[in-house]
């Protein structure tokens, strides 16, 4: 994960990643994100690591014809399927290190769900910070820490003792951005002073628990890493461990936690 080309997908994860892990997902945080910066008709709004673009799709649905929306990622199969759903957007692959526009360029900037990922955490904060305009907004979304999910915190667990100490560190960096106080400071550190925060408590809704195991294990590199044995033993034990979580019909209702920081650029 050192380098852009670390995260690249396949088209086929990429067209997987928006059937699965959006509605699953995402889905439920972009309102909630636009929401958080203000988002409004004629604004131009970039979209900071924007996978296949959902956040980017609902920026614009709010910015309306007047408005310029803008989508950059390191992963080529994402974007073709950004480019696909929404063709009259803008699409660039880029760094969120090493953004590719001038200074304040931007009246809002989002970033969902992918702070955490990122191997320079301050430099694409101050990244952000630099292209957004006066007055405007950086908005970011990330999962709260392990601790606070009681769904899947049981599983990493679970995850844990069936494959083994190393697991847990492939699987905890999603939540290393948790702690809303370091993530603030780490925001203002960046040259943002933070205006706002707010903790959501989502769903990850999968259809059932098998679908939530191979999503969560067959997304992360931890899948080339186990044994068929391990696997079957993980799959067994998350029907114990999400029983608390599993409807009626089968499906799995996972609560998800996790923080929004809105923050302004910080007067020269």
């Amino acid at each position: 994960m050192d380098t852009p080309d670390a995260f690249e997908l396949s088209a086929e994860a990429a067209e997987a990643y928006e059937a699965v892990f959006v509605p699953a997902i995402f889905a439920e945080w972009a309102p909630l994100l636009v929401d958080l910066a203000a988002v409004a008709p004629g604004q131009s709004v970039l979209d900071v690591a924007c996978g296949t673009g959902i956040a980017a799709r609902t920026a614009a649905d709010r910015v309306g014809t007047e408005g310029r929306v803008t989508g950059v990622d390191v992963n080529d199969g994402m974007l073709a399927v950004a480019r696909r759903l929404r063709p009259d957007l803008t699409w660039h692959r880029a760094d969120a290190a090493a953004l590719p526009f001038p200074d304040r360029s931007f009246d809002a900037v989002l970033c969902q769900m992918a702070l955490m990922f990122f191997p320079d955490r301050h430099r694409a904060l101050a990244e952000m910070a630099r292209v957004v305009g006066p007055g405007g907004t950086v908005a970011v979304a990330v999962p709260a820490s392990l601790g606070a999910q009681p769904a899947y915190g049981p599983f990493v667990d679970l995850v844990v003792g069936s494959a083994g100490p190393g697991a847990r560190s492939l699987l905890d960096t999603y939540w290393a951005c948790g702690d809303l106080e370091e993530l603030s400071a780490l925001v203002e550190s960046a040259g943002l002073a933070v205006s706002s925060t707010r903790t959501h408590a989502g769903t990850a809704r999968f259809g059932s628990v098998d679908a939530f195991v191979s999503t969560e294990i067959e997304a992360s590199p931890l899948i080339d890493r186990i044994t068929p044995e391990v696997y079957a033993a993980i799959r067994a034990g998350a029907r114990d461990v999400l029983a608390p979580f599993t409807t009626p019909d089968g499906g799995v209702d996972a609560p998800l936690h996790g923080h929004l920081v809105a923050a302004r650029p910080r007067a020269a």
